[in-house]
């Protein structure tokens, strides 16, 4: 019970509490629902005007969290209506609790994706309590080949955005084929153009700082990390402690200290929307130091806005902050 306190008052602390949600075991007996959630999710962000697929229905698609949501719509166009189940900044997709009406939206999708590694075991319990014979469900960590344990934050890694792009448009075409060659364009568009400037930021960035040492307030930067071929210099342990709501190790924090007060690292990138004490004493002491300091968030911001320039004006703080420390 105490760590459980622990979590909740630590995580997220600038963030609104999610809304208390309802117990979804019912939900089993709710068929045939509509894909608008009862919580008042609007469709996820870059959505599309609904079209007509083949058979003349929509795919109805429920992703859990925003970022996946924002881009399975732009793959699908006018032949998919996509919800996201997380669409509010202020939710924590870690200890978010399913609402009825999640249960009603998940009972009428014909695909799904879940992010998975521990990440939102809330929406398998979800997918869990409301069977489709029918349903494709994508299950991000799977795909990428992930386990349970490791780095759940794959949206933040440029190569396993790419294999998702590349997996939700073959399911797009498996279920509904008479659109094919549109879901084909969609995604040549989406990849080529719409894309452009977040894969010019991430080669550019790689090609000039790659090896430059960064800290990090969570491992939620370690696979954006990894992509830009930045050297993360803070412990695998702290990253993870923060994430995951528990309490970081004295002897992670004094290294951390000393690692900043010794201009070790050129960077320090923190996730705002889980500014804790500890990460908020770290922010002080790098700038104290001269240090840049960038942001991220873990889901898009500001409401509403798509995946594309959530990450552009991310990498672009990224960017700054690394030619503001290393003078070129």
């Amino acid at each position: 019970m105490k760590a459980a306190l622990y979590r909740h008052a630590v995580r997220r602390t600038s963030r609104l509490a999610a809304a208390a949600g309802v117990t979804v075991l019912a939900a089993t007996t709710l068929a045939a629902c509509s894909t608008s959630s009862s919580s008042g999710k609007d469709d996820a962000a870059g959505d599309a005007k609904p079209g007509t697929a083949g058979g003349g229905r929509t795919i109805q698609v429920v992703a859990a969290e925003n970022f996946w949501g924002s881009i399975a719509s732009q793959l699908g166009g006018g032949h998919v209506k996509v919800t996201s189940i997380i669409n509010n900044p202020d939710a924590d997709p870690h200890d978010y609790e399913p609402t009825a009406g999640d249960a009603r939206t998940v009972a009428g999708a014909q695909y799904t994706i879940v992010n998975g590694i521990g990440y939102d075991s809330w929406a398998d319990k979800l997918l869990a309590a409301n069977p489709g014979a029918v349903r494709t469900d994508l299950k991000v960590g799977d795909l990428v080949g992930i386990k349970p344990g490791g780095n759940p934050h794959r949206w933040y890694s440029p190569g396993d955005v790419h294999r998702v792009v590349e997996q939700i448009t073959a399911d797009y075409k498996k279920l509904d084929p008479a659109d094919a060659a549109d879901f084909d364009k969609l995604k040549n568009t989406f990849e080529t153009q719409t894309l452009a400037p977040y894969n010019q930021l991430i080669s550019g960035i790689k090609a000039k700082y790659a090896g430059t040492p960064v800290g990090a307030s969570e491992s939620i930067v370690s696979p954006l990390a990894d992509g830009l071929g930045l050297k993360m210099l803070t412990p695998d342990s702290f990253l993870s402690a923060i994430s995951e709501g528990t309490d970081p190790t004295a002897h992670d924090k004094v290294l951390i200290d000393q690692q900043i007060k010794g201009r070790q690292i050129k960077v320090y990138v923190y996730n705002s929307q889980n500014a804790t004490p500890d990460v908020q004493q770290q922010v002080k002491e790098a700038k104290a130091e001269g240090i840049p300091v960038a942001t991220v968030t873990e889901t898009l911001t500001p409401a509403g806005a798509s995946f594309q320039d959530w990450q552009v004006r991310q990498l672009q703080g990224i960017q700054q902050a690394l030619a503001q420390a290393t003078g070129k």
